[in-house]
């Protein structure tokens, strides 16, 4: 797939994305077993939110989520100490549907006027460009792009850098990058100089469809004129490159019917690789969680509970450490829910001192049309507040009101 123009002029190489050596904190500092939604004790299949049996992107339709931690009872690395779940299940509406929509009588030529008058003269009219930004699709932006090349004879992306600085400018570019190229872009900035973001490659690569990964390397092929598997081979190393590499592959299976004699072969198998033996057989955990449809995978980790009396996230907790653990975990969370494990994400980039604001730019814009609903409503269930509560006390000026009117706030 071609990308004509790209890497677009006034784009320089990677503005700012992320600071050099910046590593995000992502997880949090937690004792074993208890990353990731695993509650205390390592009894956390259970605790971590699970969508019912639906695939991700199927009609819209209402559906309970379960009743949530064991005892009613939140893991203790929640804020707001122990309160206790309703009750009765909440509702979230399945199914592909994001904050930002197609504009209904779009004009891009009139878009482009805007954003014009908007940089024209002294000082800019933020929020002008705020409103046009996070009210059209990335297919719409495109078209603005094009029409104000076509009306003015100048390069949109130059014109908003010259008027833009810091995190208003990085999410800006964001939103004017194709998807693909976006996520490409990102992958080659996080292996670009000195040290690796490793967690940027889980991130995209552990969570992104096999359409979508097929589309990131050929993308990655065509802009940067780079073998997007040998940039991982030479950036990572051991089981952890493998995974990736599996990953890049794009080949997992995405049959939605399920073979429960499959995942109880599967349940056996993991755990005599892990648990059930001296050592672990790393291959094990990589060919099955690289291959398994979700669906087939949360069947799995159903019968690994009840076999072993323990979950299969706590299990790899137990029997990996560092980015390959990270991995595998979010292979798992994605099989349980998605939503959840992007909520999980957005919240360790605010929490504490500091904000990650790379990793909070990515997953907002990245998901913005595909299943960031469900993301807001899995984070006020997981946390107990509001995905805009928390933006809004995490950053501040255009870009608090930019992220904001994404988000749907």
């Amino acid at each position: 797939m071609s990308y004509p123009g790209y890497p677009p002029t006034g784009y320089p190489p990677f503005p700012g994305y992320p600071p050099a050596g910046q590593e995000s904190s992502f997880p949090p500092s937690v004792p074993p077993g208890q990353g990731f939604g695993v509650p205390p004790g390592g009894a956390g299949f259970s605790g971590y939110p699970q969508p019912p049996s639906q695939s991700y992107g199927g009609g819209p339709a209402q559906v309970p989520l379960p009743g949530g931690f064991p005892g009613g009872q939140m893991p203790s690395q929640y804020p707001g100490g122990q309160p206790t779940y309703p009750s009765q299940p909440a509702t979230v509406t399945q199914g592909t549907h994001g904050t930002i929509r197609p504009a209904a009588n779009f004009d891009a030529m009139r878009d482009a006027e805007i954003l014009r008058k908007a940089m024209k003269g002294f000082g800019t009219d933020e929020q002008a460009i705020v409103d046009v930004v996070a009210n059209r699709s990335n297919d719409q932006r495109q078209k603005i792009k094009a029409a104000f090349k076509t009306s003015y004879g100048k390069d949109l992306i130059k014109d908003l850098k010259s008027e833009l600085s810091g995190n208003m400018e990085e999410l800006i570019l964001a939103l004017f990058m194709p998807p693909t190229y976006y996520d490409a872009w990102s992958l080659r900035k996080a292996m670009q100089g000195a040290g690796t973001q490793e967690r940027v490659l889980i991130e995209i690569l552990c969570t992104r469809t096999n359409q979508e990964i097929r589309e990131i390397v050929r993308c990655y092929q065509s802009e940067f004129g780079r073998d997007l598997e040998k940039d991982i081979r030479s950036d990572t190393s051991g089981h952890f490159e493998r995974l990736l590499v599996s990953m890049c592959q794009g080949n997992r299976d995405e049959n939605q019917s399920i073979n429960h004699q499959m995942a109880q072969e599967d349940a056996q198998r993991l755990y005599q690789a892990g648990e059930g033996r001296l050592g672990t057989d790393e291959s094990c955990f990589n060919m099955i969680l690289a291959t398994r449809s979700f669906p087939q995978l949360r069947a799995t980790m159903e019968a690994y509970s009840r076999m072993a009396n323990r979950d299969l996230l706590s299990s790899v907790s137990r029997e990996f450490s560092g980015y390959v653990e990270s991995g595998l975990k979010t292979i798992l969370q994605c099989a349980l829910n998605r939503p959840a494990f992007f909520a999980e994400r957005l919240y360790c980039a605010m929490k504490g001192a500091g904000t990650d604001d790379s990793t909070l730019v990515r997953i907002v814009v990245t998901r913005s049309e595909i299943d960031l609903v469900q993301i807001k409503q899995m984070f006020a269930q997981m946390y107990q507040k509001t995905l805009g509560t928390m933006i809004a006390g995490d950053t501040s000026g255009d870009y608090r009101r930019l992220l904001l009117a994404i988000v749907g706030q």
